[in-house]
């Protein structure tokens, strides 16, 4: 008979199903191999799959946390880390704030009265840079302005022309790859901000197996310090155009910046290997 484990599918940094960016959820009573955990996240074959089990109390972390992409493991991830948190705080493993240990760091997310999670990540550092050949025409869009994100992220920012170019990018993820450590975040500015955002953006993460993210949560670390002195503001809104969409609340201070949205779980069962 196989072992069981509880899996949970959650769509995260969205208040309704089939929106915002799904996440398979393990908690697990240790992490087991390498090669099983890379193999359930390509079974689950969404963008990220969040392994976490609980650490001994007293420590500096509560639980601890890894993600696995179809392809690699990776190095920060924000829609499957509120992903987790949604699933800790629905079933009660945990209240209030949550402290993860992970390869970017000590993360921390709090659930909030009203349904809300806000995760607390490192702030990416932007360093602008010349546009390396061939991203326009890997994009399909001139940039205006490129920067690197710095090695925990290891993605080039691309400022765009506007909303409408952002959402009309049809880019050729094989050429993408050569581009960047992980991926391509393009972005610009709302449209009309009444509408309930300041900023648009897509993230193209080819080389790490995801063509295109429906929304990511770490690209926000980077796009909050990029449009917060823009738009003169450190609460922001963005929205992640992918055909999915999804909302995230960013809070600029200094080097952290908080991500907050909402989260909702899809599916729940049982995992028979």
């Amino acid at each position: 008979m196989p072992t069981s484990h509880r899996i949970r599918v959650v769509d995260a940094f969205t208040d309704r199903p089939f929106a915002g960016n799904p996440a398979g959820v393990l908690l697990l009573d240790a992490f087991p191999d390498d090669t099983w955990l890379q193999h359930v996240a390509r079974e689950v074959n969404h963008a990220e799959t969040a392994f976490a089990h609980r650490l001994p109390e007293g420590g500096e972390a509560d639980w601890a946390l890894r993600w696995f992409t179809p392809a690699t493991e990776v190095d920060l991830c924000g829609h499957a880390t509120l992903a987790t948190a949604h699933v800790l705080h629905t079933t009660g493993a945990a209240t209030g704030s949550v402290r993860f240990t992970t390869r970017g760091g000590i993360l921390t997310a709090t659930a909030h009265d009203d349904g809300t999670l806000t995760l607390d990540f490192p702030t990416a550092p932007l360093t602008a840079t010349e546009v390396p050949p061939g991203v326009a025409e890997a994009l399909g869009a001139e940039p205006l302005a490129v920067y690197d994100t710095g090695r925990h992220m290891g993605d080039l920012l691309v400022e765009l022309a506007d909303e409408k170019t952002v959402r009309s990018l049809t880019p050729d993820h094989k050429a993408l790859v050569r581009h960047s450590e992980r991926g391509i975040i393009a972005t610009a500015g709302a449209e009309d901000p009444s509408r309930g955002y300041d900023f648009v953006s897509r993230g193209f993460f080819p080389r790490v197996g995801i063509d295109e993210d429906p929304v990511t949560g770490s690209a926000h670390t980077a796009l909050a310090p990029f449009w917060s002195e823009r738009l003169g503001r450190t609460r922001l809104t963005g929205l992640q155009a992918s055909a999915r969409t999804g909302l995230v609340r960013t809070e600029l201070r200094g080097d952290r910046t908080l991500l907050t949205g909402r989260a909702v779980t899809v599916i729940e069962g049982d995992l028979l290997a």
